[in-house]
């Protein structure tokens, strides 16, 4: 499988790059950025690592060289001005994305060609990325709430000393402030999180706000957020290179889960080779089901304001 990073000389980019690479599953790697200097000194980096890494094809390239990619993941994005409102940046990240998608329309794509998009604000720009190519809806998702549902169970995991792999805690929504956590499906190795009595509706609380804020916590510390989101992606692909049908809170166009239609969010959905392959409507408790209609409603505010 070959994936094109579109968007890969950038932290978010290279990250996930590395994160492939040391995966070891895809095939083939192809980095592509408008700074094509940037874009090459990525390539040669991974390029150098590779003889003790997976055997892939590292390389960077252009969008015609890029028309033969089994997937085609968008990170690229601009970072928000001093006084900028949060709407102007959407706007002139959708001006970038619109352009990116029009270069690989130009360029040609298989028909059975992914697009993953990691750029923000991704739910928007999902359901623009299905809108313009004509994909199926299947083959068109973004990544949705993946890392904010990381960095949920991961901290929970912190706080509560248990081992972060066997805690499982979905965010569901958009990626953004109209986010929610599930805790009625929040289990540690198949037992229910609620069940413990250091996880109180305080605990809850504090451990969501922080995972809410924890975009901006990165980037006053580092400048923005790499590591993880990279893990993120590489789980992603990994689930369609491997036809795994896992349940992943990814982004798509949603179309009667939950009561909600015509708008990409993050619902649990099953990822295999087809992309997204359903959606999956585990129930939710009623609170849940409601702030989760409520964040499709926000989504749809912002949409019809987007300039695309």
């Amino acid at each position: 499988m070959k994936v094109a990073i579109i968007g890969g000389g950038g932290r978010v980019g290279s990250c996930a790059a590395f994160a492939l690479q040391c995966g070891g599953l895809v095939s083939a790697i192809q980095i592509l950025d408008a700074n094509k200097d940037l874009a090459d000194g990525e390539a040669l980096d991974l390029l150098h690592g590779s003889a003790f890494a997976g055997d892939q094809k590292i390389y960077a390239g252009d969008y015609a060289r890029a028309a033969d990619s089994d997937i085609f993941l968008i990170t690229a994005g601009l970072r928000r001005k001093p006084d900028e409102s949060r709407l102007d940046l959407i706007n002139r990240n959708v001006a970038l994305f619109v352009g990116i998608l029009d270069s690989i329309k130009a360029a040609g794509f298989r028909k059975d060609a992914h697009i993953f998009v990691v750029s923000n604000p991704v739910d928007i720009l999902t359901q623009l990325a299905g809108q313009r190519l004509g994909l199926p809806w299947q083959q068109v998702y973004g990544l949705g709430t993946m890392l904010d549902t990381s960095r949920f169970s991961s901290l929970i995991a912190e706080e509560l000393k248990l081992a972060p792999t066997q805690v499982k805690a979905l965010i569901l929504g958009e990626h953004g402030d109209s986010m929610l956590p599930v805790w009625s499906s929040a289990t540690v190795n198949g037992l229910p999180l609620a069940g413990l009595a250091e996880c109180s509706p305080s605990f809850q609380n504090t451990v969501f706000e922080r995972t809410k804020g924890s975009g901006a916590e990165v980037i006053k510390r580092k400048g923005g957020a790499g590591w993880a989101v990279g893990i993120a992606i590489r789980d992603v692909i990994h689930a369609v290179l491997l036809n795994k049908q896992t349940l992943l809170p990814v982004s798509s166009l949603v179309q009667g889960a939950y009561d909600i239609r015509d708008i990409c969010l993050s619902v649990p959905s099953v990822v295999s080779r087809k992309g997204v392959e359903k959606h999956v409507e585990i129930k939710l408790w009623p609170k849940e089901q409601m702030a989760l209609q409520a964040s499709a409603r926000a989504l749809k505010e912002t949409l019809a304001k987007v300039k695309a």
